[in-house]
């Protein structure tokens, strides 16, 4: 190949640089129910154009975490899924303004698949008025999994869970929840565990720049 062929080859790759290594992991239904199926295939919403950034990596995982840990990075709108090997599942994801965010660790004390919804009082008082309980379906803002935090054996309120707004992967808004494209919640929810551990990084605390990632899509 002509030097000057290779030279524009690296040029290309430089946005790709950085130590962490990604690899777009291929969408797949494999972890969908029937009613999964049934439920998405009729969504009351709009198909969102996911930035490449957003979707589901298999990257290089640098921390100390366990596998089968769940770690959110607020900062830069990723929560990663810790395997072994040093490797982990990055996927995008919505996070609450820095006001209302949960931050700190938790464990997986509850899963739940097309969940009902009970907004809280203070929801209601925002942003309602809601009826008391809104049913699982795919026009419930928990979309089509429901993984609960608790500390200790206190419900934190707060839940990594799909959405009915994906438009809104990768910014921070008014929820203090920790929202997922519903395939993607679905594939995380597929390989969680009960009492799972979860670290929620507090904002400027992002785990970007301890993994080398200075890629971003």
């Amino acid at each position: 190949m002509p030097r000057s062929l290779i030279a524009l080859f690296a040029i290309a790759l430089l946005p790709l640089g950085g130590c962490m290594q990604t690899t777009l992991s291929p969408s797949t239904d494999a972890s969908m129910t029937p009613r999964d199926r049934q439920l998405l295939a009729h969504t009351p919403y709009a198909k969102a154009n996911v930035p490449e950034q957003y979707l589901r990596h298999i990257v290089d995982y640098h921390r100390k975490e366990q596998p089968g840990t769940i770690l959110v990075d607020t900062d830069a709108r990723y929560l990663y899924y810790v395997l072994p090997d040093g490797k982990a599942i990055r996927y995008g994801v919505a996070v609450g303004e820095e006001a209302m965010a949960f931050s700190g660790v938790a464990r997986v004390g509850r899963l739940a698949e097309w969940p009902d919804w009970v907004p809280t009082a203070d929801i209601q008082a925002r942003l309602g008025p809601y009826p008391a309980r809104v049913p699982g379906g795919p026009a419930n803002p928990l979309g089509a999994r429901g993984i609960y935090l608790y500390v200790g054996n206190k419900d934190t309120l707060y839940r990594i869970h799909g959405t009915n707004q994906p438009e809104y992967i990768g910014q921070a808004i008014s929820s203090g929840c920790i929202r997922m494209r519903n395939e993607d919640v679905i594939d995380l929810y597929d390989r969680v565990k009960l009492n799972s551990m979860v670290v929620v990084l507090p904002p400027g605390q992002s785990a970007r720049a301890e993994m080398g990632g200075g890629w971003r899509g």
